[in-house]
C-alpha cells in the first residue's frame, strides 16, 4: 500500500515538475489556445444565427442560457483563458529577461510575421474586448438596451464607435490566431517540411474565416443595414404615393 503511495506521489512530483518546466507551460498555452479556437468556431456558428432572423438568434441565446452545463462551460473558459494569458505573459517576460536586446533582423524562413510579432499587443487588445463584449452582452452594462439579446445586440451594433471597436478587436483575434494555431501545433510536434507550409496557410485562412465571420455582423448591422434602409425607404415612400 505504501509502494502505491509512493509511485504515486513521484508520478505527480514528476508531473508538476513537467508542468513548471519550458515545454510544460509552452504545452499548456497551446492547449489552452487550440480549445479556445474550438470556443471561437461554436461561439460564430451560434452568433450567424443573427442573419437568419431575431426568432432563430434568441431561440438559440434562451437555449443556451438555460443549459445546466452552461456555468460549468463558462468556468472552464475562465481557466482556459487565465492559463493562456498569464504562462503566455509569464513566457515573453522571461524571454526578454534573458534577450534584453531584440535581434537587428529577422531573415530567412524563420522570419517573424506581423502575427508573431505582435502577440503581446494583440492579446492585449483581446483582452479588453472579451471584458467589453461580457459586459456588454451578457451583463447588458452600458446605455444600449434591447428587450431581447437580438434587439440589444442591434442597438449596440448601432453604435458607430461600439461597432468599429468590434471590427477591430476581431481584426486583433484573427492577427492572434495567424501566428498562434501554427505556434500551437508546431508546439505538439506537427512540424515537417512538406505540410509545415500547408498548415501555415490552414491557419491563416482560419485565422481569416474568424475574422471576416464576426467582423460581418457589426459591419452588417451597424453600417450596410442602416444604409440599405435609408436607400429603400425614398422607395417606399415614392411607392405608396
Amino acid at each position: 500500500m505504501s509502494g502505491d503511495s509512493s509511485t504515486a506521489s513521484k508520478c505527480a512530483c514528476r508531473a508538476i515538475e513537467f508542468l513548471e518546466s519550458s515545454i510544460g507551460k509552452k504545452i499548456m498555452v497551446a492547449a489552452a489556445g487550440l480549445l479556445l479556437c474550438g470556443f471561437l468556431v461554436t461561439h460564430l456558428a451560434g452568433n450567424l444565427l443573427m442573419f437568419v432572423g431575431g426568432d432563430a438568434f434568441n431561440t438559440y441565446a434562451e437555449a443556451l442560457e438555460h443549459n445546466p452545463l452552461l456555468p460549468l462551460a463558462e468556468g472552464g473558459l475562465v481557466f482556459l483563458f487565465l492559463v493562456h494569458i498569464l504562462l503566455s505573459a509569464r513566457a515573453t517576460l522571461a524571454n526578454r529577461a534573458a534577450r534584453p536586446v531584440g535581434y537587428e533582423s529577422y531573415k530567412g524562413k524563420g522570419a517573424r510575421t506581423p502575427g508573431s510579432r505582435t502577440m503581446a499587443l494583440t492579446g492585449t487588445l483581446i483582452l479588453v474586448f472579451v471584458i467589453a463584449h461580457v459586459a456588454t452582452f451578457k451583463y447588458k452594462a452600458g446605455g444600449a438596451k434591447g428587450p431581447d439579446l437580438f434587439t440589444h445586440v442591434l442597438a449596440w451594433f448601432g453604435n458607430p464607435w461600439y461597432a468599429a471597436f468590434y471590427v477591430l478587436a476581431v481584426a486583433g483575434v484573427g492577427l492572434h490566431l495567424s501566428h498562434g494555431v501554427q505556434s500551437a501545433l508546431q508546439t505538439f510536434g506537427v512540424n515537417h517540411p512538406r505540410y509545415t507550409p500547408l498548415i501555415r496557410k490552414a491557419g491563416l485562412a482560419f485565422a481569416a474565416l474568424i475574422f471576416l465571420g464576426f467582423a460581418s455582423m457589426p459591419v452588417y448591422f451597424g453600417f450596410a443595414h442602416k444604409a440599405l434602409a435609408c436607400c429603400a425607404a425614398p422607395a417606399v415612400q415614392e411607392a405608396s404615393k
